[in-house]
């Protein structure tokens, strides 16, 4: 995320520090109620995670239905990877006014690489991976122009199989979000990751994108978002990529959601189309 966006999101959070929020005294076990829960965020489908925590006291589901990848680049430069995930789930439950737990399941994974010893594509494919998340609205959750939270994870070590590399990982992610004109919003994240190399062992990843929404009608939504990766331990250059989706809200607390992100550089998959559901409870 550039440093710029970041700076105007703090000057502007700090013009309207001075309006008094209401007292917060909801938790885990003594929910928000039902008509004053906040509007429903997502951190699916674009890439940038969203800056607000569920409501203290409630759950949300953010499902990966199915995603596709074609052109998949490995170390090498070979783009002819694939790869199918279905099934994967974002669990989350509200533990105070700023702050909620995840459980992220990546799902049933199939994929395809080109063998090194007979040159054609090989399918592999198995159970994917876990990480707990735990996100923390700094400002913004419940008012202001502006939202900043910070989200820690940790990938947990599960035994290694062809689609899990057994290693635990883990990050922090920096989700902010700023509202524009009515029915525009802008978004933005910075990420740190240190992941595990099958050759070089772990090492760090950045990561920053920027996401602009809009509101196309009562119950649809649209999103353009560009996203960069920095990578220096994988032996590609950074990945590039434009993503594409749309939103619709079937009723308060189920949204659906569909679109594809497209490579933009080399070392980017080709595209990867999505369909998804989020439901609150």
């Amino acid at each position: 995320m550039p440093l710029g966006l970041i700076v105007v999101m703090v000057l502007s959070s700090t013009v309207g520090a001075s309006d008094p929020l209401p007292p917060q005294r909801y938790f885990l076990l003594d929910p928000v109620p039902r008509q004053a829960m906040r509007p429903l965020s997502t951190d699916r489908p674009d890439q940038t995670e969203s800056a607000y925590s569920v409501d203290a006291g409630h759950v949300q589901f953010e499902f990966e239905v199915a995603k596709a990848t074609f052109g998949a680049v490995s170390a090498d430069g070979d783009r002819s990877g694939r790869e199918l995930v279905a099934g994967g789930v974002n669990a989350k439950v509200g533990l105070t006014p700023r702050t909620d737990l995840q459980w992220v399941y990546d799902g049933q994974v199939v994929s395809w690489r080109r063998s090194d010893a007979t040159g054609r594509l090989e399918q592999r494919s198995g159970a994917g991976d876990l990480q707990t998340r735990l996100k923390v609205n700094l400002w913004g959750n419940d008012g202001g122009s502006t939202a900043l939270a910070l989200m820690p994870y940790v990938k947990w070590p599960l035994s290694a199989s062809h689609v899990r590399n057994g290693h635990a990982e883990g990050g922090l992610v920096m989700p902010m979000a700023m509202d524009l004109a009515p029915g525009w919003s802008l978004g933005g994240q910075t990420q740190v990751d240190w992941v595990h190399y099958e050759q070089a062992g772990h090492g760090l990843e950045w990561s920053n994108t920027v996401t602009l929404g809009r509101d196309i009608t009562e119950r649809w939504a649209g999103f353009i978002e560009l996203a960069a990766r920095i990578a220096p331990e994988s032996g590609l250059p950074w990945q590039g990529q434009f993503d594409l989706g749309f939103t619709w809200a079937a009723r308060a607390g189920l949204q659906l959601d569909l679109g594809c992100y497209f490579g933009i550089t080399r070392s980017a998959p080709d595209y990867i189309p999505f369909l998804g559901l989020t439901w609150r409870y």
